[in-house]
């Protein structure tokens, strides 16, 4: 039963150990509490509370026994991690440690009762907040069960409700503080380390980002450290020194009006009548206007500023946004209606600036709206993201920054320019090499490199924008603006002057554009590019002067797997195209080939089908004969049925590609060669694996003369290649050829390239083949992780990498877990195509075999009673799909051995 605090406890038989637990708000008390327990003899070791979000707190409590001795849990609000931990929590965490643990845990209360959760009653927790600090002594004392006499002697920490002898100015604390707890840690020991006179931290940091909600938190947090603390306010030069003069009278200082200010510095110096003194000078951006208010000696300051000029003076501090834990903490503290994953979607669009999240997350707790519709409104391209002016950040983002552009605007004409030019461009990092490309008016500063750099480093000196520096370090190569910041620039610019910037911008875009969007040299341009297209206005503007870049991106983000970003672009273009263009214009066209290739890639065959086909149609009723248009329209419609498992249609079409393509293009033209590679792919899913092969290997040896070895699609025919060679049995060569390709495709295109996820599958499955099967599971689980984290669990190349993971683990892992994987995936694949795909079929075979290997023989005969014929409607009775499956059923019935089942495998369509 809990005994209430002020009952004395018999002594414990854990020792004389008393482990101190405390969070980092309340810092002070635990260097008071430690204090008190080692001057009466007990070990009192000093713990940080901070568990991980991730962590149970049940185990995260436990843990602190491990010590041994008994813990003294310090309640602060902070120690309850609010927003991250409910109080129900709480509770079951409090109830299960205490009856695990019986008399180990003790607690003090340093914070209002009501900040409790009810849990806390278990432990009777002493409130030390409410007498002075004798009493307080005896309240913890009492609370282990010890003698209440206050030990003797002086010195040590000062009690943490006693005020530094001198105070003046500091904000009071702010009590929805979250995180910081590394930063806050930097900023002291940097100070405590640093030789004498010299003992200032510099918080630099662009508005809005908490410089003063993190030096007011570190003022409170060590305050007992000091004797003087001190705040001013230095955004203006006169009234900060009117501040500092203000401190005279209270060091006790004589002197006149006018020697104050300096009377002070100089006290300050020499450390009398104080020695512990902190000087905060906040919101100092103009460094030459205070630097001489800076004092050496004993004591520390702390400085605040947008300004990174202070760099001449002393070490700068970057404050940098958030981190994403903090920022769900924060927001769920400032707004409890929302949820976590609100808060995170939040956060990410606000791109965790604290400001912003306060002001945000307090109109909307206030509010009925949702985060989804305010999400819409921001994405929208709107500042009427309405926010409230919280107590804790006294101005609203708008006006903070409003009020800094305006003075930018007035005294660095260049500067506002170029940030006028990055605000019409997407949220996010402007390459400097794309700047430079704008001509027109612009030219003056943008045509000058030198003129440029200057206006660059200017808004980077004063953390409008972040820079990512050159190779060698001298130039800023590239500038992040903050999409709140981009919203208020942008829209600060009246209608009629935006869409000149917008023109000079597009031209830059255009100019940029290599023009070879299949070539991997250039992928790094175009992933710079496309994200500008939109911003710029690319689509409203005249097709021919933006059509190639908005068509180029569209080819990259095909080849890259960057298929939502692309379509969501290739969407927007064939609304507007449709009401610009006619619909046999070669740019429609071109837009319809990418457009479909998207769709194509994500597994929408279906509505691939329903574009392509009537294009082709409108193609041949007005053309006839096969042209560069009809062939590419066709190949495209036979893709379509390869997805659509009309494998028959797609083999006739594919060879009519074919045979029009070495008339038009050359029986070595690129085109061609891509022809007679997907003719390939059509014989392989129709079990012609001999043909395939014996074709496939053409290419290969045609696109390494004409492509050269290293071109994707030489690597493609090279995978192709290795395919051929596992399923028609040459386990051993495939193996040596799949290992070469894997290799190159990762040297070439890089580990997260979609073709190189291919290789890799492949890969595996020839290790399989070879009789390596855990070297095997373990790739491919590795590879179906990735590939999930990359394209998404329900993506056609995930899926196809999901069913190998799960059939090796079914053979070479644990049979519970390939049961489960085997029904994720066909769940996801009838989803996707349909129950009646071959796909699917296939995948509900492979989830018969793994319900056979957990023993469960009749699921497993009645779920490949149900694959059988369906499979036989899919792909008719003498398919090799059809012919295994019959084999397994016939091997289930007759209870053979596992490894004489043959598993069914997705093929790239």
């Amino acid at each position: 039963m809990a005994q209430p605090a002020g009952t004395t406890h018999p002594q414990q038989p854990t020792g004389l150990r008393v482990t101190v637990s405390v969070a980092g708000d309340s810092r002070a008390w635990g260097d008071w509490i430690t204090d008190r327990l080692e001057r009466h003899g007990l070990r009192a070791p000093l713990h940080h509370w901070d568990p991980p979000a991730a962590m149970d707190l049940r185990s995260a409590l436990a843990g602190l026994t491990l010590s041994g001795g008994r813990i003294l849990l310090v309640f602060s609000t902070g120690y309850f991690q609010p927003g991250v931990r409910t109080g129900r929590e709480w509770d079951a965490a409090l109830a299960a440690v205490t009856a695990a643990y019986p008399g180990r845990f003790a607690a003090v209360s340093v914070t209002d009762p009501g900040n409790l959760p009810a849990g806390a009653a278990a432990l009777g927790p002493a409130q030390l907040t409410e007498a002075g600090a004798h009493h307080a002594e005896r309240l913890l004392l009492r609370r282990l069960g010890l003698p209440d006499t206050p030990a003797p002697g002086t010195g040590g920490p000062r009690f943490p409700l006693d005020a530094p002898a001198v105070r003046g100015g500091v904000p009071r604390r702010n009590p929805r503080f979250t995180g910081r707890a590394a930063l806050l840690a930097h900023m002291h020991r940097r100070l405590e380390r640093s030789v004498r006179g010299a003992a200032v931290c510099t918080l630099v940091g662009m508005a809005g980002v908490g410089k003063t909600q993190l030096a007011a938190e570190y003022v409170h947090r060590f305050a007992t450290e000091y004797d003087v603390v001190w705040w001013v306010n230095a955004a203006r030069a006169d009234r900060a020194r009117r501040k500092m003069a203000a401190l005279a009278p209270e060091l006790g200082l004589r002197a006149g009006p006018a020697e104050r200010l300096g009377a002070v510095v100089d006290a300050l110096r020499r450390g009398e009548p104080y020695r512990r003194w902190l000087l905060v000078l906040d919101g100092a951006d103009d460094p030459a206007a205070v630097a001489d208010l800076l004092p050496s000696g004993s004591g520390h300051t702390l400085v605040t500023s947008r300004n990174r000029a202070w760099a001449t003076h002393h070490t700068l501090l970057p404050v940098p946004v958030y981190g994403r834990p903090e920022s769900v903490a924060f927001v769920r503290r400032r707004a409890p209606r929302l949820t976590a994953a609100d808060a995170d979607r939040l956060a990410a669009a606000l791109e965790d600036l604290p400001l912003l999240l306060d002001q945000t997350a307090g109109w909307l707790n206030d509010s009925d709206m949702s985060v989804d519709r305010y999400l819409r409104l921001l994405e929208g391209g709107t500042t009427d993201a309405r926010t409230v002016v919280a107590d804790d950040y006294p101005k609203t983002f708008a006006a903070v920054w409003t009020a800094l552009l305006d003075r930018i605007a007035e005294t660095a004409p260049d500067a506002a320019e170029v940030l006028r030019l990055c605000a019409v461009l997407a949220p996010g990092t402007v390459p400097v090499a794309l700047l430079t490309r704008i001509r027109g008016d612009f030219t003056p500063v943008t045509g000058d490199p030198r003129r440029l750099q200057e206006a660059l480093r200017l808004l980077v000196r004063h953390s409008i924008v972040e820079a990512t520096g050159s190779a060698d370090g001298t130039e800023v190569a590239g500038v992040h603006l903050h999409r709140m910041v981009r919203l208020l620039v942008r829209e600060g610019i009246p209608a009629p002057e935006r869409e000149r910037y917008a023109r000079a911008v597009r031209g830059a875009l255009a100019a940029a554009d290599p023009g070879h969007p299949d070539d991997p040299a250039h992928w790094p341009t175009y992933a710079a590019l496309l994200p500008h297209l939109l911003p710029a206005g690319a689509l409203d503007a005249d097709p021919a002067e933006t059509a190639a870049p908005v068509l180029h991106c569209l080819r990259y983000a095909y080849l890259t797997g960057t298929q939502d970003t692309g379509l969501a672009l290739a969407r927007r273009a064939a609304l507007t195209w449709e009401r610009l263009l006619p619909e046999d214009h070669p740019y429609r066209l071109d837009l319809l080939h990418a457009h479909t290739n998207l769709l194509r890639a994500t597994g929408q065959y279906a509505a691939c089908e329903a574009l392509d086909r009537p294009a082709l149609e409108r193609l041949l009723g007005r053309r006839g004969s096969p042209d560069a248009e009809i062939l590419r329209a066709a190949a495209g419609l036979a893709a379509d049925l390869r997805g659509l498992a009309r494998y028959q249609e797609a083999l006739e079409l594919s060879r009519y590609v074919l045979d029009g393509s070495r008339q038009t293009f050359g029986e070595r033209g690129a085109r061609t060669l891509e022809a007679q590679n997907n003719l390939a792919v059509s014989l392989r899913l129709l079990g012609a694996h001999d043909e395939a092969a014996e074709l496939d290997l053409q290419t290969l040896r045609a696109r390494r003369e004409v492509l050269g070895p290293d071109h994707p699609w030489t690597l493609y025919s090279a995978l192709h290649h290795a395919t051929d060679l596992r399923l028609t049995g040459r386990i051993d060569q495939a193996l040596e050829t799949q290992e070469r390709n894997a290799r190159a495709h990762h040297r070439l295109l890089g580990a997260d390239h979609p073709q190189t996820l291919r290789a890799a599958h492949n890969l595996a499955l020839c290790r399989r083949g070879a009789g390596q099967g855990d070297r095997a599971r373990q790739g491919m689980a590795a590879l179906l992780e990735r590939a999930a984290l990359l394209l998404g669990r329900r993506d056609p190349l995930t899926l196809m990498i999901a069913s190998g993971a799960g059939c090796l683990e079914r053979e070479s892992g644990d049979p519970e877990r390939a049961l489960a994987m085997a029904e994720d995936t066909y769940r996801a694949y009838r989803d996707l195509l349909g129950p009646a795909h071959p796909y699917t079929v296939g995948s509900d075979a492979n989830h018969a075999l793994a319900l056979l290997a957990t023993g469960d023989r009749a699921a497993a005969l009645s779920t490949l009673a149900r694959a059988l014929p369906a499979m036989e409607i899919a792909v008719g009775p003498g398919h090799p799909w059809t012919v295994a499956l019959a084999h397994d059923t016939r091997a289930t019935e007759a209870d053979l051995p596992p490894y004489q089942l043959r598993d069914f495998e997705p093929l790239t369509i």
